[in-house]
């Protein structure tokens, strides 16, 4: 198109001239730590060594997350780190379209096997003042290229927590009691279901832990995890 002559497409972390309106430049492109086989199959964390078999890490065996299956696009640094802040902090949702596209080649074989994605829920006090949730954002697009139905209606946050930034594992498992619950009237729908549970990053796994045991104590037959990010810790 004309106008891509006048003014090309721009990389969505550094805005450098690209071929692709939502995609990344060379360089921005190499600073992203994607996560690869082999990882742990629960938690999705990457291992240093291919041991050409489906391996659980220590870390999951030692304390197994309530959720099933985790996986995530790339590690919590670098360019991944800032396109995470960008959309969450500066209201780039242009971003959801790039970032959720990346997250439905991560998660494919989670998908296979989903019957309804759930993007992890705000406080209506800070759905309020941030204007948009970017699990949200997410969720859509990965619903629609996906082609996997989401509701957002199945699971609510009903206490107002504090934020998460900067608190311990334990913190922030203290922090998340009883954050989240299913409605009354949405356990019909989510009897029964496989969930994907949908967020920008996972961190210690505890806001995910949280989300995943209310929709099972809500009757869901299994919880699965996809994000953009991760933080990853030497295994």
């Amino acid at each position: 198109m004309m106008i891509d002559l006048v003014y090309p497409p721009g990389c969505i972390a550094c805005q450098a001239a690209t071929g692709d309106p939502h995609g990344l430049c060379a360089a921005c492109w190499s600073g992203i730590r994607f996560i690869e086989r082999p990882f742990c199959e629960r938690l999705g964390t990457p291992f240093q060594v291919d041991l050409g078999q489906p391996l659980i890490s220590p870390a999951a065996l030692a304390d197994p997350p309530v959720f099933g299956r985790a996986r995530a696009v790339a590690e919590y640094d670098g360019t991944a780190s800032l396109l995470v802040h960008r959309l969450k902090y500066n209201d780039r949702l242009e971003l959801a379209r790039a970032l959720g596209g990346m997250m439905v080649r991560a998660g494919a074989d989670l998908l296979r096997e989903t019957d309804v994605i759930v993007p992890v829920p705000l406080h209506r006090w800070r759905l309020w003042r941030r204007r948009f949730n970017q699990a949200m954002a997410l969720a859509k697009t990965v619903s629609a290229e996906s082609g996997v139905p989401c509701d957002p209606s199945l699971l609510a946050r009903v206490n107002r927590t504090r934020r998460q930034v900067g608190l311990t594992k334990a913190q922030r498992q203290e922090n998340l009691q009883g954050a989240f619950r299913v409605p009354p009237e949405a356990k019909a729908r989510l009897k029964g279901r496989r969930a994907l549970l949908v967020d920008d990053v996972l961190t210690t796994g505890s806001t995910a832990n949280a989300a995943a045991r209310a929709l099972l104590r809500g009757g869901a037959a299994t919880v699965d995890v996809l994000t953009f990010a991760r933080v990853v810790r030497e295994l």
